[in-house]
């Protein structure tokens, strides 16, 4: 809607996902009920999870009249699911327009992790991702970013509970930079989900305005960043965002990055056999990392038929992971989840759209 209070008549309910707690009150303000039924409803919404306008019991019917008639509340549509034997479940959801995307339910030995997408397809053109094989669709809306969350987190066992979130499905979060920050809002509002910053990584493929935008936000979520190269070349080679944003650029933003912000920059760092799992290419990340706050998280590539990289020799992951570790570096190798239903890092893709 274009106006926060009473829509035209003919007018379509806005997605009330999309929006946020303020934006809430404000419409609550214009249809004349108080303000604090904004907070009664992140609640319902995000809190208890509520799938239906019934199921607010303590709002009165003339307020829930009031929100049938100006929103929506029906989540986008999980079609299909698969799991695989690790217990990783990958949902694909269907979008009002038809397009589809992919989301993914980690289970890690005592928690669950949720890997959400903010684009339709992604307009990096990364080598070694089928999501880039795609090409950019369109952006996702705030709201279609948070009912990923809440469609995965209703196939979570009885009395579990999400324990982090990580924008690292489909698209580059900050080329949808308003859309993405919105929607971490929402699952940071105390009112609702009510994540920790702490659990919550933005990765980038290096968007560096993003990266420099991104440092001041007033919340403070984790910063991830998908590097794979240790030359200018190298890089440009598998990610042609680094045509636009140099190996140097980007480096330099993340120096510049607050440090009393996070903790530490995550650098992604993708292992193919023969292209970037050389001890010379260890030696290379260390020189580069030097006087950057980071953590390198090491992920063995994932094998596709489409694509033509290969996955490195066990021997290789270790010895470059013992390089760094060696060279006061911390090195962490992510254990891929979810490779036998594609479900795994760059594996995320819809044949549809």
């Amino acid at each position: 809607m274009n106006s926060l209070s009473s829509p035209s008549p003919d007018s379509q309910p806005d997605r009330i996902t999309d929006y946020s707690r303020e934006e809430l009150a404000e419409w609550a303000t214009g249809v004349g009920q108080k303000p604090y039924r904004s907070k009664q409803l992140f609640q319902w919404l995000y809190l208890h999870r509520a799938d239906s306008w019934e199921k607010m019991n303590n709002l009165s019917k003339q307020f829930r009249n009031l929100l049938a008639r100006d929103f929506k509340i029906d989540r986008i549509r999980i079609v299909d699911q698969k799991k695989a034997d690790d217990g990783t479940i990958k949902i694909l959801q269907e979008l009002e327009d038809g397009h589809r995307i992919e989301s993914v339910l980690l289970k890690h030995d005592d928690h669950f992790t949720v890997c959400i997408s903010t684009q339709v397809g992604c307009a990096m053109a990364c080598k070694f991702c089928l999501t880039g094989g795609m090409g950019l669709k369109r952006n996702l809306s705030s709201g279609e970013i948070v009912e990923q969350v809440l469609n995965l987190s209703s196939l979570l066992p009885e009395n579990k509970e999400i324990r982090n979130i990580v924008y690292m499905g489909m698209g580059e979060p900050f080329h949808n930079y308003d859309n993405t920050l919105k929607s971490l809002n929402i699952f940071l509002d105390d009112h609702g989900f009510n994540f920790s910053s702490r659990r919550i990584t933005v990765s980038t493929s290096g968007i560096v305005p993003g990266i420099r935008k991104f440092a001041w936000e007033a919340d403070k979520a984790n910063l991830a960043i998908s590097l794979n190269g240790v030359t200018q070349e190298a890089r440009k080679r598998l990610m042609p965002v680094s045509n636009r944003y140099s190996l140097e650029e980007l480096l330099q933003a993340c120096r510049e990055f607050p440090k009393e912000a996070r903790k530490r920059i995550t650098f992604e760092y993708i292992l193919m056999k023969g292209v970037t799992d050389s001890v010379v290419s260890a030696k290379k990340l260390v020189s580069l990392l030097h006087g950057i706050k980071a953590k390198v998280n090491l992920i063995a590539y994932n094998e596709n038929p489409d694509l033509e990289f290969k996955s490195p020799d066990e021997v290789a992951v270790r010895k470059f992971q013992q390089y760094l570790l060696d060279h006061g570096l911390v090195a962490t190798l992510r254990n891929s989840k979810g490779q036998g239903i594609s479900a795994a890092c760059g594996q995320l893709a819809t044949r549809r759209n």
